[in-house]
């Protein structure tokens, strides 16, 4: 039986199971949708029969998203795609967003996306509807300013760039090209076609304009410009016209924010429509500042924190964890929308899903009810399908398997004074150093622990799971434990095992290999691959 019931929230809904008996009341469909998923986890936990109970329930956040990366490589298949957004359903989220630089399939623009097998028009109207039936509202989503390298490598678009020398990307060096160049038209011409394509394969009326990390502004063909009024004026005056051109074409704008809070004081100065979506990714990520600030300022705001499964190979299980708990937090002190949560693919996006499959139930958890922490034993259960109650404890411990070097290894402000390391894990820094100055030890003791600590976790992997989710344990076992071995042999003490390093390698790359067309596509393949080869060239 279903009732109605105007005095609940609009995502709210009561559930009371009674005498053989089942009655759900809700205000709008959403509760109602949320009250059966919660009637399928019940059977799900007892499958005989469910108990005499009674649930109110209602989300604390009324935004509860995810952003998937798929321009680093990895673009999952349709049905990967799909099952994904089935996934965060169950867990009662209700916003995906996609990142797109490359990965869609623009008319007119085979050059920057051909042999990378990209999501279609077709595909993204087939996502949108197929989010839609389960209460998820889709954003499109298109870097419209940084991280345009895929574009702008290409001689048609060369000439857009902001620079194609060398700048500054806060403390490391880095050679274009990156942005658009902002004070160029034909820069505004390209989004306008961009956002038009993709807008017209989406239903929700939103998309997020990217305009992030725009580091090299200034450093080319827009110095100028900069000089005359600030590089914080040329920024506004850009993303303005963006947001102007997504206004349009009947769509609501959201940026990421850390351009615009690095200017406080410029806040008002953004178009009033504009939703700024404030991202961090460490446990010191200064969300109540930046909430303040926005709401100070009238903006409308999304606090984004991340999984921590990228530059990590295991995750990061504490950073992940204080990193959503500061983000949360400083969502309901500061009157945000909600929560976005952002799982990149840096480097070729070669941590296995597993890992971020753990970080966005917890947060979906953290946005439901942030005054409870998180079941292992409910994610175990209806995420995971693990009836050992076992595999959620076991990736949070992996996930830390190295916290005691990040702890001391990264950039220090103070020569003596030991600082965490930073947007990455100890395993990943060590097989792909960043360029900062961080501080992964020399002496072979913290790396013959981790060693231990992996041999030991090793030992103790749940079992009885299904064959992929065995596959992505063992593969990512592997992979840590020859980044610890490769820190050794890099820091001149080889390490004593049965197996070379290089022949290690080979392995992992097939595994790699072989994991990827699992449930992604074949055609950035060989892009992620090559961050093992020039591993192997190395050895």
């Amino acid at each position: 039986m279903v009732l109605d019931d105007a005095s609940l929230p609009p995502e709210g809904y009561r559930l009371l199971v009674a005498e053989g008996r089942i009655q759900i009341h809700a205000r709008a469909p959403a509760g109602f949708a949320h009250a059966r998923r919660t009637l399928g986890q019940l059977r799900r936990q007892y499958p005989a029969s469910i108990p005499p109970l009674e649930i109110d329930d209602a989300p604390a956040l009324a935004f509860r998203g995810v952003m998937l990366d798929v321009s680093r490589d990895r673009i999952p298949t349709m049905p990967a795609l799909l099952a994904q957004t089935d996934l965060l359903a169950s867990l009662k989220l209700n916003h995906l967003q996609l990142y797109i630089e490359h990965a869609f399939a623009y008319a007119g623009h085979e050059p920057v996306w051909r042999g990378a097998d990209p999501i279609t028009p077709d595909e993204l109207r087939a996502l949108d509807a197929h989010a839609a039936s389960l209460g998820i509202t889709l954003a499109a989503n298109q870097n419209c300013f940084g991280h345009m390298r895929r574009w702008l490598q290409h001689p048609r678009y060369r000439r857009l760039a902001e620079t194609h020398d060398e700048f500054d990307f806060y403390g490391i060096p880095r050679r274009g090209p990156f942005s658009l160049c902002p004070t160029d038209p034909a820069s505004l011409a390209l989004v306008t076609d961009l956002l038009a394509q993709q807008l017209a394969c989406v239903s929700s009326g939103l998309v997020n304009i990217g305009c992030d990390e725009t580091a090299d502004l200034g450093a080319g063909r827009s110095r100028d410009a900069v000089r005359a009024t600030g590089g914080a004026s040329v920024y506004i005056e850009y993303v303005s016209k963006v947001c102007e051109i997504a206004r349009a074409l009947g769509a609501r704008p959201m940026l990421w924010g850390d351009i615009a809070l690095s200017h406080p004081d410029r806040l008002t100065e953004l178009p009033d429509d504009a939703t700024l979506l404030a991202w961090g990714y460490e446990p010191d990520s200064p969300f109540d500042a930046w909430g303040g600030a926005l709401t100070r300022a009238g903006r409308d705001w999304v606090a984004c924190p991340g999984t921590s499964s990228w530059r990590s190979v295991t995750g990061r299980t504490h950073e992940r964890r204080a990193n959503l708990r500061a983000a949360v937090d400083a969502a309901h002190a500061n009157a945000a929308r909600g929560i976005l949560l952002t799982d990149w693919g840096d480097l070729g996006h070669r941590q296995q899903p597993i890992i971020a499959k753990l970080a966005i139930a917890e947060g979906a958890q953290a946005a439901w009810n942030p005054d409870q922490p998180p079941d292992p034993r409910a994610i175990d259960l209806h995420v995971f399908a693990d009836r050992s109650l076992r595999l959620s404890r076991w990736l949070a411990e992996l996930g830390d398997a190295d916290f005691a070097i990040r702890k001391i290894a990264g950039v220090r402000t103070q020569p003596d004074t030991p600082a965490p390391l930073r947007n990455a894990s100890a395993i990943f820094e060590s097989l792909h150093p960043s360029g900062a100055d961080t501080h992964l030890p020399d002496a072979p003791r913290p790396w013959h622990d981790l060693l231990d600590r992996l041999a030991e976790l090793r030992a103790s992997r749940p079992t009885g799971l299904d064959e992929t989710t065995q596959a992505q344990l063992e593969h990512t076992l592997d992979t840590a434990e020859f980044g610890a071995l490769y820190a050794l042999n890099a820091r001149n003490h080889p390490p004593q095992t049965d197996e070379p390093l290089a022949r290690r390698l080979e392995r992992i790359i097939r595994q790699h290999r072989r994991l990827w067309l699992v449930d992604a596509r074949p055609g950035g393949l060989e892009d992620s691959t090559r961050h093992y080869t020039d591993l192997a060239r190395a050895l």
